[in-house]
């Protein structure tokens, strides 16, 4: 059990890197046009933007090993720890607002997690 724990909470970590990256990317993409020039310089260099790709292949990539190697019935209600990474990227690093009702529905999800592998 804990080796299933320490491989979602790594997918996790990925997953949520890979979303975080490509909101840093987007944001640094100038206005969207169907011109090579926005394809060139906003998205085939955008090393934020191929940062994201890797962290979302690798991330992929573990939990195509965790859907095989592990029960589905743990396995992907355990995919929703990237949730609390996802709320801390929010606040550390986006520089977010998170209110109490967040945090309680965050909460409450580490809770079934809890429930589920125990």
């Amino acid at each position: 059990m804990l080796r299933l724990i320490i491989l979602s909470i790594t997918q996790a970590v990925l997953m949520c890197s890979a979303q975080s990256l490509f909101k840093v990317a987007a944001e640094q993409m100038g206005t969207f046009s169907w011109t090579w020039a926005f394809f060139r310089d906003g998205i085939l260099t955008n090393w934020w933007l191929i940062a994201s790709g890797l962290c979302g292949i690798i991330g992929t990539l573990e939990w195509m090993y965790m859907l095989r190697s592990f029960p589905f019935s743990q396995v992907y209600p355990l995919s929703s720890l990237s949730f609390l990474f996802g709320m801390l990227v929010a606040v550390i690093f986006f520089h977010e607002t998170v209110v109490w009702t967040q945090w309680m529905g965050l909460f409450l999800i580490l809770a079934g997690c809890y429930f589920i592998v125990k």
